[in-house]
């Protein structure tokens, strides 16, 4: 399937007032057809959406795991759809396609084609995404936690000494399957560019 056919066939799940509109933003935008990242995960044309539907399924399997085959009883499968699909809005707009001057196997210069960040909201990166998100549906607070500390350790508030994950993560499980989500999406499904 078509990575947005399969994205917005999951989005659809979303029955949030305000959902219509975001989804309308998302087409407005280069969402669908953005990098995931610069040069290591994703970093292709379409990355984005690609990344999202892996985080979700993740997000899925880990749900699975940890709460049965009857998850949905204990963890809101919407959350888990807004969560998966949209925790990395904040790369929207973002990504600017340019090129470099490289020396190809021939010694020969050559213009290659590479994308490079112009971020227009410098807000953050979890909780930019939760900014974003909230301009269209209203989120709980486990979805707005979730999203917002999906980067985990490498959030550059952890990496700062803030304890702030650690708590959320302790009271919040879905916030920390969110991050492992995340990493597992990024490391074992999709390959460094």
């Amino acid at each position: 399937m078509d990575p947005k056919e399969e994205f917005l066939e999951i989005f659809y799940e979303i029955d949030r007032d305000g959902a219509d509109k975001l989804l309308d933003w998302l087409e407005k935008s280069d969402f669908f057809t953005a990098p995931a990242s610069t040069r290591r995960h994703s970093a292709y044309r379409g990355g984005l959406c690609q990344h999202s539907i892996n985080v979700y399924k993740r997000l899925v399997k880990l749900c699975e795991m940890e709460y049965g085959k009857d998850w949905q009883s204990k963890v809101n499968p919407e959350s888990v759809a807004i969560i998966g699909l949209l925790h990395d809005v904040c790369k929207v707009d973002t990504y600017v396609e340019d090129f470099k001057n490289v020396k190809d196997e021939d010694g020969v210069w050559r213009k290659k084609p590479y994308y490079r960040i112009e971020d227009s909201l410098p807000y953050g990166h979890g909780e930019k995404s939760v900014y974003i998100i909230s301009a269209f549906i209203k989120l709980t607070r486990e979805e707005a936690l979730a999203i917002n500390w999906h980067m985990g350790e490498f959030d550059i508030r952890v990496q700062n000494g803030s304890y702030l994950m650690s708590e959320v993560f302790y009271k919040y499980p879905l916030c920390f399957l969110t991050h492992l989500a995340d990493l597992t999406a990024t490391y074992l499904d999709e390959k460094e560019q």
